[in-house]
């Protein structure tokens, strides 16, 4: 079984991650090589004409910067990918059905835990945006994956009315709460950049999680008929 689970989760998570590298690569990392211009004076949002570095290339290639990017992100989603089909592999107990198809909406419910949820009190910030203490935001960022991620389990597998109203408590708390937030608000890039840059990240993250999904299901599936097939020679014997 651990076996299983760690070679379908470093093949899922690998492909995934080097997805989510590629969408960043050529989508979400030019913007963020744009506002640290903002960040650093060369480009101002408003005040006199731009400087002349502003038109510099934002997109250039440095491989050692992209490089470790590439890993860092291939290493984050294949330990999403192992927790994943952790699950799986427990749902599957409980008469779930796991392959390639159904592994598409257990992407969309990571993504939803991972991303969006948290996303809705701390959405990706741009390099000089105004930030609440570090500490506290991390707290609330794990307590808030936390809480989702049980609740969506509880939505998809209980079936009586007290599992769906913890459910609920437990998706709506974090947000009752409230995420951590700076004294005041500012930041040098254009809000337009800024929500250009969230719609980005979401994208490539939602890509990523979804190639997570349903190749997590389609290895954890395949393992599985492997299994069989040997007991199936072994009982044959």
């Amino acid at each position: 079984m651990f076996i299983r689970i760690l070679t379908s989760g470093l093949l899922a998570g690998a492909a995934a991650g080097l997805v989510a590298a590629l969408m960043q690569f050529f989508f979400v990392q030019p913007v963020l090589l744009h506002a640290e211009l903002y960040e650093s004076g060369q480009l101002l949002h408003f005040g006199p004409e731009p400087r002349p570095s502003a038109h510099q290339d934002v997109g250039g290639f440095d491989p050692r910067r992209d490089g470790l990017s590439v890993l860092f992100t291939m290493l984050i989603y294949t330990g999403y990918a192992i927790v994943v089909i952790a699950l799986m592999s427990l749902a599957e107990l409980r008469g779930a059905q796991v392959n390639g198809r159904t592994g598409l909406i257990w992407g969309a419910a990571g993504f939803l835990v991972v991303h969006l949820a948290p996303g809705f009190g701390l959405a990706p910030e741009l390099p000089g945006a105004a930030a609440g203490d570090l500490t506290t935001r991390q707290v609330w960022w794990v307590g808030t994956v936390l809480a989702t991620g049980i609740a969506v389990w509880l939505i998809a597998f209980t079936r009586s009315w007290f599992g769906l109203g913890a459910a609920v408590a437990l998706l709506l708390t974090p947000h009752l709460i409230g995420a951590p937030e700076p004294d005041s608000f500012q930041s040098p890039a254009p809000s337009e950049l800024g929500a250009l840059f969230v719609a980005r990240a979401y994208g490539a993250g939602l890509a990523a999680w979804v190639v997570a999904g349903s190749l997590a299901g389609f290895f954890w599936s395949r393992a599985a008929e492997g299994t069989g097939q040997t007991a199936d020679r072994k009982s044959a014997h």
